[in-house]
C-alpha cells in the first residue's frame, strides 16, 4: 500500500498530471484509506475484488453486516458508468461509483 516504495521500484516520481498510472494510484489510495478507517472505527468488513473470465470486474467489494456493496473507482468522473449486472444479480449487491467528487464519504466513515 506504500506508493512511495512502488514508485521507487518502477522508477516513476513524475507529478500526477504526467503519470499514466493515475487509476492504479487512485485505487490504491482509496483501498488503503478505507482499510484504515475500518480499523480505526473497529468496523469488521470482508474486502475483495471481483472479476469474471470474461474480464468483467468490480474494483472493490465490501461485505459488512450481511450486505454486499461493489465499488467502481474512477479518477475522472463520468456521467454514466455501467457496472456488471451479473455481479448485482449474483450477489444481490448494491453498487457505487467513487470518484474525486465523492470519495470523502468513502474514506471517512461516520
Amino acid at each position: 500500500y506504500d506508493n512511495g516504495i512502488r514508485n521507487m521500484i518502477i522508477g516513476n516520481f513524475n507529478q500526477l498530471d504526467l503519470r499514466l498510472d493515475k487509476g492504479a494510484l487512485w485505487e490504491n489510495f482509496l483501498v488503503s484509506e478505507r482499510r484504515k478507517q475500518n480499523t480505526y472505527k473497529d468496523t469488521f468488513a470482508k474486502m475483495f475484488f471481483w472479476r469474471t473470465k470474461q474480464q468483467q470486474e468490480i474494483d472493490f467489494v465490501e461485505e459488512k453486516e450481511d450486505e454486499i456493496t461493489g465499488y467502481e473507482f474512477k479518477w475522472k468522473a463520468k456521467k454514466s458508468i455501467r457496472l456488471p449486472e451479473t455481479f448485482v444479480k449474483a450477489y444481490n449487491a448494491k453498487t457505487e461509483v467513487i470518484d474525486r467528487n465523492n470519495f470523502r464519504g468513502f474514506v471517512v466513515l461516520k
